[in-house]
């Protein structure tokens, strides 16, 4: 049944601070509460369970390695965590001479290589982000610069083959994708999807179309290559994030918040939300 603007999400979590970077793993929704460093685990029936805390605020995000390793990209402190069996956080990666701005989202894809967005130089005067940067960590822990230029990086899926990273550009209106070379360098950068709204985190469905959630126009929207919009899901507040989880992954999960811009994000005000809506197609891919 498709989603039209007038379809309503139910409400399955509420209380969060900023729900940011979901993934569905081990049968819940995990994400991360910005603003507590907190890393949230929610099932279907909205039964939520703090898993982990970290010495960070804002911004981080979350994946996993093949062998099921949790990841923590910590923004501001420029480090990729990892968790071992014991639960203890060790460093998996130092970013912190590669940038001095924060980094944000995280993607692992099928065959071990992380992508991390964000950094790139530091931000005009006035501006919260300068132009942002992608990063690859391989599995034998060597770290390059992958692409530059992002105008404010957010969130980026990885296709099936392995073969496509898109990822979102806030500030540019669109959805950008590369070619993933063997080495997992990315290459033949082009425009996916020049959009009409300001993608933040995104996921990708079977039918090779992409969700992205848009803060400023609160709602999410399923686009196709090339832009055509194909579905609207509207919210009375700021849509974060988006993943396709659920025992199919046929559930849209929308983490939305009340937006009142970049200073006021550590607060004590809790208006986010995680919804819920069911989607036409499956989601495949990486995160997820």
């Amino acid at each position: 049944m498709p989603i039209s603007s007038a379809s309503k999400a139910r409400l399955i979590l509420e209380g969060l601070a900023f729900g940011e970077s979901p993934r569905w793993h081990d049968g819940r929704l995990w994400l991360c509460n910005w603003g507590t460093g907190e890393i949230v685990a929610v099932d279907e029936g909205g039964n939520s369970e703090v898993l982990l805390s970290i010495p960070a605020v804002l911004p981080y995000s979350i994946d996993w390695l093949p062998d099921c390793r949790l990841l923590v990209i910590s923004g501001r402190e420029g480090l990729l965590l990892r968790q071992e069996p014991d639960g203890s956080l060790v460093t998996h990666a130092d970013l912190r001479g590669l940038s001095k701005s924060p980094w944000n989202e995280i993607v692992v894809d099928g065959r071990g290589n992380i992508y991390v967005n964000g950094g790139g130089s530091a931000p005009a005067p006035g501006e919260h982000f300068g132009p942002g940067t992608v990063v690859l960590i391989t599995p034998d822990g060597r770290i390059r610069q992958a692409a530059d230029g992002i105008a404010f990086a957010n969130g980026m899926v990885v296709t099936p083959d392995n073969k496509t990273l898109i990822i979102a550009e806030s500030h540019a209106n669109r959805l950008t994708a590369f070619d993933i070379a063997a080495d997992g360098a990315l290459a033949n950068r082009r425009v996916w999807a020049q959009l009409d709204g300001y993608p933040d985190g995104i996921c990708l469905d079977a039918d090779g179309a992409v969700w992205y959630a848009d803060v400023p126009n609160k709602h999410c929207v399923r686009v196709r290559e090339g832009g055509d919009v194909l579905q609207t899901v509207a919210a009375d507040r700021g849509c974060f994030a988006c993943m396709l989880g659920g025992a199919d992954r046929r559930t849209l999960f929308i983490t939305a918040a009340q937006w009142r811009g970049f200073e006021h994000m550590v607060s004590d005000i809790r208006t986010g939300q995680v919804l819920g809506i069911e989607a036409p197609a499956p989601g495949v891919g990486w995160p997820g």
